[in-house]
Parts: C-alpha cells; sequence; structure tokens
C-alpha cells in the first residue's frame, strides 16, 4: 500500500513515524513538486497545491487532516470521483471546547475590561453580569460544536444553537435555517461561529446579521475567516454594538501586519490554534478507516461534496 502525504507547514515527520507504528507494510510518499512518482492508493492532506492534484489519479480515498474541508472542495471537479473522508475529532474536539470556554468566560468575568485597566493602572472592580441574560449561541452543531455546547453547559450559561437543518439537543434552545435566524441572533449574547465554510455561509456575519445582536454582545469565530465581513465587524466594534470579538481565524492567515484588526484593543487574535491536528490520535484514525475501505465496510466522516460538509 502507498500513502501520498502533504502538510502544508512541511512537518511531515511525526505523521510518517506514526504511519509506520500503525501500518508498517504502508510506504508513505511525501509529495515535492515536479518530482514524478508511481499511483498511491490514498491521499492523505488539507490544503494540497493546485500541482498536486494531477497525482491523486488511482487514489481510492482522501483523507484530509482537519474538520474543514474548504481548502479541498475548491478544486472541485479537479478532484477525482472518490471519497473524501474528515477526520472525526481525532482530538480537536476538546481543544475548540477549552478556546471557546476560555473566551466565553473571559467576557463573561469582564478580564477583557480587567485587562485594558490594568495597562492603565486602573484599580476598578466592575458589576458582575447576569448569567441569566449571558445567553451562548452556537452556529454549527456538528461534531466540535456539540462538544463545545456540552463544556459550556458545565457552567450554566443559557445555550442556544443554529444549524442548517433542524437538530435538537437537550439544555439547547435549538433554531435551523432562514428562518430561525434572525430570532438566534437576537437573543445571543456571544455569538461563537463553528459553521462549515460554504457558499451559504461565506459572509454570513456581515452587518445586516451581526446588527441583529443585541447591544453589548461578543463574537468568538473559530471556523474560517470569510464567515466574518472584516469591515462590518470592525465598524461595529469602534462603535460599541459589539463589545469584543474572539477571532482565531482570518480571510488572509497569516493576518497582514497592517490589518486594523491588530490595532482594536477590543479584538483578541490567535493564530489559527483553536483547535490543532494531533498526529497520533489522526493518524491512528485514518489507519482504521482504511483499513475499513480495504475490506469493503463503510466508514464515517464521508463529505458530501454538495453541502461542502
Amino acid at each position: 500500500m502507498r500513502i501520498l502525504l502533504h502538510r502544508a507547514d512541511g512537518v511531515t515527520e511525526p505523521w510518517v513515524r506514526d504511519f509506520a507504528s500503525v501500518l508498517p507494510l504502508a510506504e508513505v510518499v511525501l509529495w515535492q513538486e515536479g518530482v514524478p512518482f508511481a499511483p498511491c492508493d490514498y491521499a492523505v492532506m488539507w490544503a494540497p497545491p493546485a500541482g498536486l492534484l494531477k497525482q491523486l489519479d488511482g487514489v481510492k480515498a482522501i483523507f484530509v487532516t482537519g474538520a474543514g474541508v474548504d481548502a479541498l472542495l475548491k478544486f472541485g471537479d479537479a478532484l477525482p470521483p472518490v471519497p473524501i473522508i474528515r477526520l472525526g475529532d481525532a482530538g480537536m474536539a476538546i481543544q475548540m471546547a477549552e478556546y471557546v470556554a476560555h473566551a466565553v468566560l473571559r467576557y463573561f468575568r469582564r478580564f477583557d475590561e480587567y485587562e485594558r485597566q490594568a495597562r492603565r493602572g486602573v484599580w476598578n472592580p466592575l458589576p458582575q453580569f447576569d448569567k441569566a441574560q449571558f445567553t451562548v449561541g452556537v452556529m454549527g452543531m456538528g461534531m466540535l460544536g456539540r462538544r463545545v455546547l456540552d463544556a459550556l453547559a458545565h457552567f450554566g450559561f443559557p445555550l442556544r444553537g443554529w444549524s442548517r437543518t433542524q437538530k435538537e439537543i437537550d439544555g439547547v434552545t435549538c433554531f435551523a435555517g432562514e428562518d430561525g435566524l434572525d430570532e438566534f441572533l437576537r437573543g445571543t449574547r456571544v455569538l461563537v461561529c463553528m459553521l462549515p465554510l460554504t457558499p451559504d455561509t461565506t459572509n454570513l456575519l456581515a452587518r445586516a446579521n451581526l446588527s441583529k445582536l443585541p447591544e453589548g454582545a461578543y463574537v468568538v469565530n473559530v471556523a474560517r475567516g470569510a464567515h466574518v465581513a472584516e469591515p462590518d465587524l470592525l465598524t461595529l466594534i469602534r462603535a460599541g454594538h459589539i463589545a469584543g470579538a474572539t477571532l482565531d481565524v482570518f480571510r488572509n492567515e497569516p493576518l497582514p501586519g497592517p490589518h486594523p484588526f491588530w490595532e482594536e484593543p477590543r479584538i483578541t487574535i490567535t493564530p489559527h490554534m483553536s483547535a490543532m491536528t494531533l498526529p497520533g490520535e489522526s493518524v491512528a484514525q485514518i489507519a482504521g478507516k482504511i483499513g475499513a475501505l480495504e475490506r469493503g465496510e463503510p466508514v464515517a466522516d464521508v463529505v458530501d461534496r454538495a453541502r461542502g460538509y
């Protein structure tokens, strides 16, 4: 068996080592621009360069080393007609829950304001927010979204969720589709975006929808930068309608040096690290799914190309 591996960050050694451990008879082939090689049985990648696509002829499936698949699906019909398979958690869900819970608690306990006060040398205890009015709304209730909601439930926040189709989750007020979006937004104090990026969700968080959030709301984006119209978010923060934002993803990454987000103290920036792919867990999962495919068995987390996730 031959497995084609591409890592946009160039860090391949842990992946090669782990594949050798769980699939000792497999040959892992590292893609290099302009270097031809024999066809492979499977491909493992996330955001491949266009030049790699011609090396996918003959693969039985493509494994995506992350939860999102937009960086691959953008190639459309240039991809071979084989299953595209996402990772199912592989250690990312708990990381995402940690990140979002930290952001929500930071805003609820007003640590963001205390940080700004401390930098000015100000000692001023602030009134605490009413938790019953501090509703957290999660957009996207797939595996990662549900894990985040479970984590937040522990702290007693009122919870709501929005998704493309109707979901039912105990303890969560659920909304769905375009008809449910307005009501969801108007009652959400902290908006957490965990949506897949599709044509329907691109720029979903532009001024028209962000303005529906109650005054003093917060935004947390751990999905994709293209969900948010960045100039609109900045305008609403500067106008005071949105009190702050925690952003882990951006339209252009790394975030350019002169970007106005760097200069806005009410925006917290992290470098796309809310849920890092863990090689060991990922390789074990991919190996298990390869075994199932080789035996002709169905596997989970197959991407619906029409939906984009």
